[in-house]
């Protein structure tokens, strides 16, 4: 009998809103299979390019002046942060959408 969870590799495991503990482990498992660099950006941070200004104040890096570095650290937020987004409810969207940061949601 089909439990309406996805069989599918290439997919996250979808969290309804129920055993929490159970999606977790499936979604750290799924991660580090894609890349384990993800798991390792989801649960450390991204470390998103920075610069100081002349006050000496970190501040992000602007887009433009982005390295190649730069654009792969970037890219792999967006990457983990899609992973997360097509596994939640859109409920549990509307409260994460505007995160930044993988590790943030």
């Amino acid at each position: 009998m089909n439990t309406g969870e996805s069989q599918n590799i290439s997919k996250p495991p979808f969290f309804d809103g129920n055993n929490y503990s159970h999606w977790k482990a499936k979604m750290t498992i799924f991660t580090q299979y894609l890349d384990y660099n993800l798991w390792d950006l989801i649960v450390d941070g991204p470390n998103l390019p920075t610069i100081t200004n002349e006050s000496g104040e970190i501040i992000s890096k602007p887009r433009t002046r982005y390295n190649d570095d730069d654009r792969k650290r970037v890219q792999m937020n967006a990457k983990a942060k899609h992973i997360i987004i097509c596994a939640i409810n859109s409920n549990d969207f509307n409260r994460i959408f505007s995160c930044i940061l993988a590790k943030e949601m």
